[in-house]
């Protein structure tokens, strides 16, 4: 997970300082010794360690700190909107025209997973009522036009090819094409290097002399560490980017080059890649991010994630079920499928407030919701929708079927009643007491699939 070294070394850092009361000048500078540590072992630039550590120090050895009744969560607080002012004050958008369409020029160096990130950024913008065109401007890497119409046609948007001609070419009609069809943003995905060289940098300034691009777009692999960071520098030196998308930061447990990129380029993050689906991409928000890092949750970003993910009337439907307990194994199945779309459990844990940090040693089982998913689909109609009917011989016959055990069969059934039970409960309460809410809906037994317990 993202950043998961350097928060828990971060929290470790304030836990000792709020186990202290009041704080001395001598207990800042021993916490800022360990949050330099802690960032150089993150892989943060150096010179942006030593500048960060040296503003947070200034602000936090201050009178006004170091004397509140509260001196630890003041630290805490400054170095929260350090890390925002470190990784961008505000949330930097797409440069889009007032008149489309909008042209992004997406270029980096090969395995950043630039063409996939392409698809992902047109799916984003169609979400959001754009018409974007995919077009395929890496005419050199074997099987990269195909690769590009593959996850276009996943992504629901249209790609434009010409096959192996001059890139150049390709970018000019994608512009004509889209113009005429009525596409208001047009995606290049260029070709990438095993580095960077003369003639890759010379056909991008080509296509960028040639179509204007408004938005030149470059794609980092997070994991790379301060080589993206590099790599970032070199590209804007020579070609002059205007923002950067770092892919794979799911992968990255330290972070040091999302920390970095905007210090070092001057250039701001704008999108991130959380996972191998089109649907795992996320708008980059500094200060979102900082809270996290701090293990201070997002909810912002969880509550859009449920937005574009949950179905309104099917949560509407299934709390309604909820409320007349007759909440069958069908609707848990269901509100099940729902919260995968959301992203991997692990993910929406870290961004619960005061959740992930409490949970970081939870080993989070994302095959449970397999095997869940496989024991409900081996029930009949009239199982699933009366699961008290289910006695030891159909129990048998369901783990046979979903390659389960009893034991398993029986945890799921018992968990279900003791949800069945709970919402009787409340639904008694409310009865008594007027303007009394229910809760919202979550997995029986109060957990997620994947979590010890269920």
């Amino acid at each position: 997970m993202a950043f998961e070294g350097l928060s828990e070394k971060l929290n470790s850092v304030f836990k000792r300082l709020k186990g202290r009361g009041k704080l001395s000048e001598a207990d800042v500078k021993d916490a800022m010794r360990e949050v330099k540590m802690a960032l150089l072992e993150a892989d943060v630039s150096f010179k942006v360690v030593k500048d960060f550590v040296a503003k947070v120090s200034e602000r936090a050895v201050g009178e006004e700190v170091l004397k509140s009744l509260t001196p630890a969560q003041q630290v805490i607080k400054i170095v929260h909107e350090e890390l925002i002012s470190l990784m961008g004050n505000s949330n930097s958008r797409v440069n889009i025209p007032s008149k489309p369409p909008c042209i992004i020029m997406m270029c980096g160096l090969q395995g950043s997973g630039k063409t996939t990130h392409a698809a992902k950024l047109a799916k984003y913008f169609k979400n959001q009522g754009k018409r974007p065109l995919l077009v395929a401007c890496d005419v050199y890497r074997p099987a990269a036009i195909n690769q590009l119409q593959v996850v276009g046609e996943k992504a629901g948007v249209k790609v434009f090819e010409m096959g192996q001609i001059n890139p150049v070419t390709i970018a000019k009609e994608a512009l004509k094409h889209a113009r005429d069809y009525g596409n208001d943003m047009v995606i290049l995905d260029t070709a990438g290097r095993l580095h960077i060289d003369e003639n890759l940098m010379n056909e991008l300034k080509s296509i960028k002399a040639e179509v204007s691009p408004h938005e030149i777009m470059l794609v980092v692999d997070a994991m790379t560490g301060q080589d993206a960071v590099n790599v970032a520098k070199a590209f804007d030196d020579a070609l002059g980017i205007d923002s950067v998308l770092m892919s794979k930061l799911d992968s990255d447990t330290r972070g040091g080059a999302a920390l970095s990129v905007l210090a070092v380029t001057g250039k701001p993050i704008k999108f991130v890649g959380m996972g191998e689906k089109l649907d795992d991409f996320e708008q980059f928000h500094p200060e979102r991010m900082a809270s996290r890092i701090l293990g201070m949750g997002d909810v912002l970003t969880l509550i859009e994630k449920a937005q574009s993910s949950v179905d309104e009337k099917e949560a509407l439907r299934l709390a309604e079920k909820l409320k007349e307990n007759s909440f069958d194994m069908n609707d848990l199945l269901e509100q099940m499928r729902q919260i995968r779309k959301m992203g991997s459990l692990k993910q929406i844990i870290g961004m619960l407030p005061g959740v992930g940090d409490k949970l970081k040693d939870v080993d989070v089982d994302e095959r449970q919701f397999a095997r869940i998913e496989a024991i409900i689909l081996s029930m009949t109609k009239k199982e699933r929708e009366k699961p008290s009917i289910i006695n030891p011989q159909r129990k048998k016959r369901i783990a046979a079927g979903s390659g389960t055990k009893v034991e398993d069969v029986n945890r799921l059934l018992r968990q279900h009643e003791q949800m069945q039970k709970m919402m009787k409960q409340l639904g008694a309460m409310g009865k008594k007491g007027k303007g009394r809410k229910f809760p919202p809906m979550n997995f029986p037994g109060g957990g997620f699939p994947g979590m010890p317990g269920f």
